[in-house]
């Protein structure tokens, strides 16, 4: 049974590559330096209640996490920026390091994804980090490499951005399951009947490949409830081995979508192998994404059908970076008045990953969705 009839998805498809152009995308954060293993995002972007723009990820520097701290720093800090002029520019208002996201035994040894999700009472700050003192699932400590960690989620509760005090950290999610070793990359957003949904990233204790898990917050409770590991399979062929949701969009109720039932797009990040494939000389030549240089992908639910969701980007991936290795990863979407700000990380010619910015007027949105 389809979920939206095929014109539906076909404009769906259209607002996805319309809000994800990779030549109209400006820099808005470059990373620390201009080099591969260097970039900025993995984080979202909000509109505050007076009206200025706040953007949340972190700056990652070279390393690689099959083999300890040794390897380069990677995840160095987590940093805030505001925007009064629309997004046009950025100041960064707020930094957490390692050391001011570390509590008790647990060390952190590299920051991952970040995710702000203002609410009534405030703000809540969502953030994945690598800590040591997190132990593999017992049975299978002995493929936990030296020198590296476990991947959980913590979070953060203040009355304001400006208020987010690291000091108030707690833990969120822990894996203790080998076949869920690691949750990292969080993605939430209210829905429209005020429960909160939480998706995240997991990965096995084998790393062979990037999944996504759900669970949901009731509206007027305080608690996540299970975590659902099966509502968004992995892909066949170019998401075989990552699908990871990464940013979500309420799909304006226009054109083709005027009557419709509340239509939720979904972006994510996806690849074919968790190491880069070796290709046949003779093979058609395309960027096949893997760890850290995944390529982005849509899909799609609506409030009737959640937690079903369904693929737009069955066969091959619809954002690639006409740069570097293609990658393009992290999308996420904020609806303003006057349109949507879509921002992403993207892959230059030298192959570092700024984090990019596009525009699209809600004219333009309207005339997508109706045709």
């Amino acid at each position: 049974m389809e979920i939206l009839p095929n014109s539906a998805e076909q404009a769906l498809e259209s607002l996805a590559k319309t809000l994800v152009d990779q030549h109209r995308a400006t820099v808005a954060v470059p990373p620390l330096e201009n080099a591969q293993g260097f970039w900025f995002g993995a984080g979202n972007l909000v509109e505050g209640p007076e009206g200025g723009f706040y953007l949340c990820g972190r700056y990652r520097n070279a390393g690689d996490s099959r083999t300890g701290l040794a390897a380069g720093a990677r995840g160095a800090e987590l940093a805030i920026f505001r925007s009064q002029d629309r997004g046009k520019s950025f100041q960064k208002i707020l930094s957490f390091l390692k050391s001011d996201l570390s509590y008790g035994a647990k060390e952190v040894l590299s920051i991952e994804r970040c995710w702000l999700l203002p609410t009534p009472a405030g703000v809540e700050l969502f953030v994945s980090t690598e800590k040591a003192g997190l132990s593999y699932p017992k049975g299978y400590e002995e493929f936990q490499k030296p020198g590296t960690g476990t991947w959980s989620i913590d979070r953060i509760v203040a009355p304001s951005i400006e208020e987010i005090d690291p000091s108030t950290i707690r833990p969120l999610l822990e894996g203790s399951d080998p076949r869920y070793c690691h949750f990292k990359d969080p993605v939430a957003y209210q829905d429209d009947r005020g429960n909160t949904v939480l998706m995240f990233s997991t990965h096995p204790f084998n790393w062979a490949s990037s999944n996504t898990a759900l669970s949901v917050r009731p509206a007027g409770a305080e608690e996540f409830g299970p975590i659902d590991h099966a509502f968004f399979p992995r892909g066949f062929t170019w998401d075989v081995a990552v699908s990871r949701i990464c940013g979500v969009l309420l799909v304006p109720q226009v054109g083709v979508f005027k009557a419709a039932p509340p239509t939720y797009l979904y972006f994510y990040d996806g690849a074919e192998g968790m190491r880069n494939l070796e290709e046949h000389g003779k093979a058609v030549k395309r960027p096949r994404g893997y760890s850290c240089e995944e390529l982005g992908g849509a899909a799609y639910c609506t409030a009737d059908s959640f937690p079903r969701i369904e693929r737009l980007s069955t066969t091959l991936p619809f954002f690639v970076s006409p740069h570097g290795t293609g990658c393009s990863r992290y999308t996420t979407a904020l609806q303003t008045g006057e349109g949507v700000y879509t921002t992403w990380q993207q892959s230059q010619p030298d192959r570092s990953q700024p984090l990019v910015m596009c525009f699209t007027g809600a004219e333009r949105i309207e005339s997508v969705l109706s045709r």
